[in-house]
């Protein structure tokens, strides 16, 4: 069963059609849109800052997101897939973003719309990632400039994909169990 807490007398709070992995946690101050769907082993801790999560955000297996105390928020808008095991801290990911698995997303990086970061990059704090660009490596730089085919042919896609995984997971109605 997925864990839904409380932190400090605030409940997280859910938008419409999510998908929340039975062992998935998400805690305190979390504001979560539609159609989003958190993952095996994912963890959204909104314990010692607010997170806010637009509509159509899947946070992939053992992703974590989280803030500094006193000192970040999480934003993450809509559209927005983060990889397997990345890591999304007190920072801003704009709309239309694929954050590939392993990232790291350190306080204060703001990541525009219509981006890419690499697998297993670092975009060290304060980092502003241009509209529009792929961002790869460690230190996270900038590698090249989207094609509006990789916006709709892997951001949307990978998006749009994770509401249709997610549908797969939904109780089955009691007559097509017994069939």
């Amino acid at each position: 069963m997925s864990i839904v807490l409380p932190v400090k007398g605030v409940m997280p709070k859910l938008g419409e059609n999510c998908f929340i992995a039975p062992n998935a946690t998400i805690v305190g101050d979390v504001v979560m849109g539609n159609d989003c769907s958190v993952w095996f082993n994912a963890v959204i801790r909104g314990d010692v800052n607010a997170i806010r999560i637009g509509d159509k955000v899947n946070v992939q297996d053992g992703a974590v997101i989280h803030c500094t105390y006193q000192k970040t928020q999480a934003i993450v808008g809509n559209n927005v897939s983060i990889g397997h095991n990345a890591i999304v801290h007190g920072c801003t990911v704009h709309d239309d973003v694929l954050i590939g698995m392993g990232a790291i997303i350190m306080d204060y990086a703001d990541i525009g719309s219509n981006s890419i970061i690499a697998a297993g990059s670092v975009v060290l704090e304060g980092t502003k990632v241009e509209p529009g660009s792929i961002y790869a490596g460690v230190p996270a730089k900038k590698v090249k400039d989207i094609s509006p085919d990789l916006i709709h042919g892997e951001i949307n896609r990978i998006a749009n994909n994770y509401v249709m995984y997610s549908g797969w997971f939904k109780e089955p109605k009691a007559a097509e169990v017994n069939k």
